[in-house]
């Protein structure tokens, strides 16, 4: 049997090579087949995809039923340390180490930020079988977010990084590969809203492919 992922203690070697991913600016069009902008006047309101329970033989699942379960919603927390981003997510009462700005053996926790880093170098990611997912910024904080499409042969090349400028959040659909959102800044707060089951698959790359992936906070290169 799987044990629960330790979040807060990463199970990761001290230093690993990176591998950076391509950014690009979020539009409808670029995050077709990933989700979609959401609008500050529908993000509360905004419809939740929900994934009927799935049953791998006998008789099928009766329509309408398996997915009545519903969404949870809260507040999303995301802060730096000093070299360490973390996260909190009040809507299923997780906490995270999301990642750092250098190596974590060379990471330092306790000093002061003026400014956020220019990227965080994450070690996990994962998806939500059970239903999608929404973030929208509340104070309108510029962020980004790295996403690969469905499939459970990924790989750190299949990610993309989106570029959001703050006026709009993000729906993500079910089974797509995300790790949070990640704001230009030391610290945000984001309306979050997710499906009630919150099922997880998870990609661990610093044991699978050995590198963390490098996620910038400002380069469109």
């Amino acid at each position: 049997m799987l044990q629960p992922i330790n979040y807060l203690k990463p199970d990761v070697p001290d230093s690993l090579p990176w591998h950076k991913v391509k950014t690009v600016i979020a539009t409808n069009e670029s995050l077709e087949g990933y989700g979609c902008l959401v609008s500050k006047a529908d993000y509360k309101t905004f419809p939740m995809e929900i994934v009927q329970w799935p049953k791998a033989e006998g008789r099928p699942i009766d329509a309408d039923t398996g997915n009545q379960a519903g969404t949870k919603e809260g507040i999303f927390d995301f802060w730096w340390e000093g070299d360490i981003l973390f996260g909190r997510n009040n809507a299923v009462a997780d906490e995270y180490l999301l990642g750092w700005s250098v190596n974590p053996n060379e990471a330092v926790q306790g000093k002061e930020l003026l400014e956020s880093p220019d990227k965080v170098l994450l070690w996990h990611a994962n998806y939500h079988p059970d239903g999608g997912q929404l973030f929208f910024p509340l104070t309108g904080t510029p962020f980004v977010t790295p996403l690969a499409l469905p499939g459970d042969d990924i790989s750190p090349d299949k990610f993309v990084n989106f570029y959001f400028d703050g006026t709009h959040g993000l729906y993500i659909h079910p089974s797509v590969w995300h790790e949070g959102i990640f704001p230009i800044a030391t610290k945000a707060q984001f309306f979050d809203k997710q499906g009630s089951v919150h099922a997880r698959v998870s990609v661990n790359f610093a044991r699978e492919f050995g590198l963390f992936l490098e996620v910038p906070f400002f380069s469109l290169l």
